[in-house]
This record gives structure tokens, C-alpha cells and sequence, in this order.
């Protein structure tokens, strides 16, 4: 079994409680307009084999306070989601949050087969014309679904308006140089900073699929 991986990282604190382990799938079928993970919607390049990825995982699974998945679109590779969640479950104790960008409805299935393996799920697509004032959320027509009760102990809570605490992103650096970051912007943020940076002579390539609001 092998998946399309865009990149793992550990730790993150800004995609649900304490320090977590974030996994982004590669690849997205739904592409919302204005989706801060443009680059995760191709298929990619990196594909690896699930039983590598658990190995590579593996010394983070004890640190870890949670697990949060997201992409691209980790249900557009359901099998190799499932089985990455089997195998999380069984290894960690920590909690799993999967974001999507499908409706909780489309989900039925897939979420009836992976039944007590997600902790909690953020779905449905983001909307870039919709207000943002909702915890872990894009924009406020997504929902939180809490499905067990480990759910409920680390990620109830968060079915609540935005805190000041809320609006932090992480920053990361890849090993060619390359700088991201995980977390849920305000819309316009990027665009904002990288108007920041060149106007004291930097640049800034965006991977994000932006637009400016008039």
C-alpha cells in the first residue's frame, strides 16, 4: 500500500490541542478557490510505501499529544487513509483530527468504515466568500464532527467562536530552504505578507491559490 504524501511534521500547535504530529496528503480533486494549500493539489511525486511512513513516524508517535491530518484531500485516498489510521490507532493514544474538504453527508461511508479510528473531523469545502470566525476553521460553513469519546475529552472544546490564541500560525523550514506554514490564516494574510516583504525588498512566492478582495 503506498500514498501520495505532500509532507509530515512534528511538532505543530496551531491544527488542535498541545503538540501534535501534522500529516499532509498530496493531492485534491475538490480545489477550493482561494485554498491556502494550492500546492497540495497536484498528485506529486513523492509517493511512499505506508509501512515506510509508519517507521518514519514512529519516534514521534510517543511525544505526540495528537495527530492531525489534512492535504490536499486525504479522502481522495480513502484505502491508504484507512489503513494509515488502523495503523496510527494502534500505535498512539493520541488523538486524530482529519480535515476534508467534503460534506459530513458524502463522508457516510468512508466514516462508517473507519468507525472509532477518527477522533474528530472538520469537513466540507472552504468558501472564501463565507465568514472566518470559527475555531479551526476556514470559513464557517465547514462543520466539526466530534465521532468518539476521546473526541469529545481533547477536541469538543473547540466547537466555539475564535480566540486572540487562535490566530497563530507555525513556521516551518524545509531542508532546501523552502519556509511554510501550518495553521488556518486570515484570509488575506499571505497576501499581506508578502506585500510586507517586498515593500522592504524581499520576495515571496506564494504556493497558495490567492486573490485579492476588493
Amino acid at each position: 500500500m503506498q500514498l501520495s504524501l505532500s509532507r509530515v511534521h512534528f511538532p505543530i500547535t496551531t491544527l488542535g490541542p498541545g503538540r501534535r504530529l501534522g500529516i499532509w496528503f498530496q493531492g485534491c480533486s475538490i480545489r477550493c478557490p482561494g485554498c491556502i494549500s494550492a500546492d497540495t493539489w497536484g498528485p506529486g511525486h513523492r509517493r511512499i510505501a505506508l509501512h515506510q511512513l509508519i517507521a518514519d513516524l514512529q519516534p514521534w508517535l510517543s511525544e505526540a499529544d495528537g495527530i492531525t491530518i489534512s492535504g490536499g484531500e486525504p479522502f481522495d485516498q480513502f484505502d491508504a487513509l484507512f489503513q494509515l489510521l488502523t495503523e496510527l490507532r494502534r500505535l498512539s493514544p493520541a488523538d486524530i483530527l482529519v480535515y476534508s474538504g467534503y460534506s459530513l453527508e458524502q463522508l457516510q461511508p468512508q466514516l462508517h468504515k473507519a468507525n472509532g479510528l477518527i477522533d474528530a473531523l472538520i469537513s466540507d469545502p472552504y468558501q472564501q466568500q463565507r465568514s472566518q470566525s470559527m475555531a479551526l476553521r476556514g470559513s464557517d460553513n465547514q462543520r466539526l464532527s466530534v465521532l468518539t469519546n476521546l473526541g469529545h475529552e481533547r477536541l469538543a472544546s473547540y466547537e466555539r467562536p475564535l480566540l486572540p490564541t487562535d490566530k497563530a500560525l507555525d513556521l516551518m523550514f524545509d531542508d532546501d530552504g523552502s519556509i511554510w506554514m501550518a495553521g488556518i490564516p486570515q484570509r488575506d494574510d499571505l497576501l499581506r505578507l508578502r506585500d510586507l516583504l517586498e515593500d522592504q525588498g524581499h520576495q515571496l512566492q506564494l504556493s497558495a491559490h490567492t486573490s485579492r478582495r476588493r
